[in-house]
């Protein structure tokens, strides 16, 4: 017997979905831990490009963590200029 799913939703039902803080100092947490502020933008660290001119990745490497970068970027997790 399937244990029915039980859950609540964080949306009025829109089919557009929906948004989670309407700005960078909205806090936001997940998981137990203690709601934050998106992280400040660093070009040093959040260059989409700068990741790119590193030489201790490889190419397999060098995707995967430019798929999670650009992830976090499509959620508004990953701070931009």
């Amino acid at each position: 017997m399937a244990i029915p799913t039980s859950y609540e939703r964080l949306d009025y039902g829109s089919t557009d979905g929906s948004q989670w803080g309407g700005s960078s100092a909205d806090k936001l947490g997940f998981y137990g831990n203690t709601p934050v502020i998106q992280r400040a933008y660093s070009s040093a660290v959040h260059a989409t490009a700068g990741i790119t001119t590193s030489a201790d990745f490889g190419a397999t490497q060098l995707a995967a963590v430019r798929e999670i970068q650009e992830t976090l970027i499509g959620l508004g997790i990953w701070a931009t200029a």
